[in-house]
């Protein structure tokens, strides 16, 4: 007898795809905000490299389940490399721009990153990117401009960090695309530690020996960055990504709501002008993918694609 999925199961399945995001997307912002407190005391090295153990320690156990080798013998082992500083360097960036500027700032930023993918898409993958798309990806970088407010009140270096680690995640996240015929605890394991041993390289020279709350503090980065990673991954395999990705933005909000119950601080007005306009764009470019793929899948059929 053949399993069906009828159309209640699917529904649950959807509801609970919806709420894992919107958990994922919590647990980040939860760990952002933790990184952009402990960042005041301790240098970005130290929480790259403690967060990394605890992370570590949480995957051995499903590393040794599967197999040592079968996690890192990998091919195309110079691209994880890449995704691998370019992990490290995005976080590095993340908590430098946080040290200087509110959380919802620089999440804000970084949430241009789909629209760089778009632009570097075609260089990098030689995709073929339209004008309804490439015009949401010049709106989408206005809204870049108007949050950094180069014209105004400019915090120069930490923006510009902020910029370059957005560009730096886009690249990580292209990499990301080129390898997904790895597994994803390939890719989680080689991420974890990866930056764990970059951040315990610069160990010996900027350490600081945390009490032991705090040392438990910067291992929570890594537990909430694991349990938002799975929570998300769990999330797109219950529900169709048009249904559940939108709410990724909904981090955005926990940031505005934690930077004013801890640091005091409201958003302004071109924050929230700035944000409006870079997720209308990259919810545009994403729908307008999904229509694209639906159709190239659609000829497919009608003309007798693989398989038929």
């Amino acid at each position: 007898m053949i399993a069906s999925t009828t159309p209640s199961s699917a529904a649950t399945d959807t509801r609970l795809g919806i709420l894992l995001m919107l958990l994922g997307m919590s647990l980040f912002t939860v760990n952002d905000a933790l990184g952009k407190w402990l960042v005041a005391d301790y240098p970005v090295a130290m929480l790259l490299a403690i967060r990394s153990l605890f992370g570590a320690m949480l995957l051995a156990p499903l590393i040794l389940r599967e197999g040592v080798r079968s996690v890192f013998a990998v091919k195309r082992l110079p691209l994880h490399l890449l995704r691998v500083g370019c992990v490290a360097g995005e976080v590095a960036c993340f908590y430098w721009a946080v040290r200087s500027l509110p959380l919802a700032n620089v999440m804000t930023i970084y949430m241009a990153a789909p629209l760089i993918v778009t632009a570097l898409s075609v260089p990098l993958l030689g995709e073929k990117v339209g004008w309804r798309r490439w015009a949401a990806v010049v709106v989408g970088f206005a809204g870049v401009v108007i949050v950094l407010n180069p014209t105004g009140q400019f915090d120069a270096v930490p923006s510009l960090v902020a910029l370059f680690g957005t560009l730096v995640f886009s690249t990580g996240l292209i990499s990301t695309r080129l390898l997904r015929e790895s597994s994803n605890l390939s890719l989680v394991s080689f991420q974890t530690f990866g930056t764990g041993l970059l951040g315990g390289a610069a160990l010996p020279l900027v350490w600081v020996p945390p009490p032991g709350l705090d040392f438990l503090l910067l291992g929570a980065l890594g537990v909430t960055a694991l349990a938002g990673h799975a929570a998300m991954n769990r999330s797109l395999q219950l529900s169709p990504a048009a249904v559940v990705v939108p709410f990724q933005y909904v981090s955005i909000i926990w940031a505005v709501v934690l930077d004013l119950l801890v640091w005091g601080t409201a958003p302004t007005l071109r924050i929230i002008v700035g944000a409006l306009l870079i997720i209308g764009s990259g919810l545009f470019v994403f729908h307008r993918e999904q229509a694209l793929n639906r159709g190239a899948a659609a000829e497919a059929n009608a003309s007798g694609g693989p398989g038929a």
